[in-house]
């Protein structure tokens, strides 16, 4: 598996480089957007590790780049900013992941090998689930046509799901988008907020999308009655 690894601090690049040649990768290290563009245009990679703070242009502005040249190979985004607003910000500029530095190198494998093992995913300016809508580009989520009010939060938590329909959501991964965390989250703190999100996306509505598998997570889907 070829991975574009764009990281402008020595230190940690070379570390990514020699971490993942030792999990059986094959990785590419530039250090600025420019050279990563050229190089994710000029050649076929499987997956990008992307630092958003780069020279030349940020990881978000190559990402965009990338994704209007049609390249929709997933990417995970690294950054030292770890707030909500600005993870969510990365996900919605195309990025498929996102990791907060410092990070242990064991979880980024493994956060890199669970993007590869779901393969491209196609950018979307509009995702679809039963009658819930999601909208990215305007950062609005709306069901039978109606907008529903979120909190940066509940946002947080209903785009992780809307980008993973029909899938199961772990416990740990709504921790790392809601909290930036991924593990450690006081589990009632997560109820509340898994609660909250279903009072207004679901509670309202006779037919429910977000379904429990208990103790291990959530799952978005429309089931459609028997």
């Amino acid at each position: 598996m070829r991975i574009l690894i764009v990281e402008d601090e020595a230190k940690t690049a070379h570390h990514l480089r020699d971490g993942l040649a030792e999990a059986g990768f094959e990785p590419h290290l530039f250090q600025d957007g420019p050279s990563a563009l050229d190089a994710a245009l000029m050649e076929s990679f499987d997956a990008l590790v992307v630092d958003i703070m780069l020279p030349g242009f940020s990881g978000l502005e190559l990402v965009s780049k990338l994704r209007r040249k049609g390249v929709q190979v997933p990417v995970l985004f690294l950054s030292a900013k770890g707030a909500l607003e600005d993870r969510i910000r990365g996900l919605e500029g195309g990025g498929d992941d996102y990791l907060v530095k410092p990070f242990a190198l064991p979880e980024l494998v493994a956060r890199l090998r669970a993007l590869l093992r779901r393969g491209t995913i196609p950018s979307k300016d509009r995702v679809q689930v039963g009658d819930l809508v999601w909208e990215p580009v305007q950062r609005r989520i709306s069901r039978l046509g109606k907008r529903v009010d979120l909190t940066p939060k509940e946002y947080a938590l209903a785009t992780l799901l809307m980008r993973n329909p029909g899938e199961v959501v772990t416990r740990d991964q709504m921790a790392q988008a809601v909290w930036g965390l991924s593990s450690g989250v006081d589990p009632n703190a997560m109820d509340v907020q898994v609660r909250r999100l279903r009072k207004k996306l679901d509670d309202p509505y006779p037919v429910k999308l977000i379904h429990t598998l208990r103790g291990i997570g959530l799952v978005l889907e429309f089931r459609a009655k028997k």
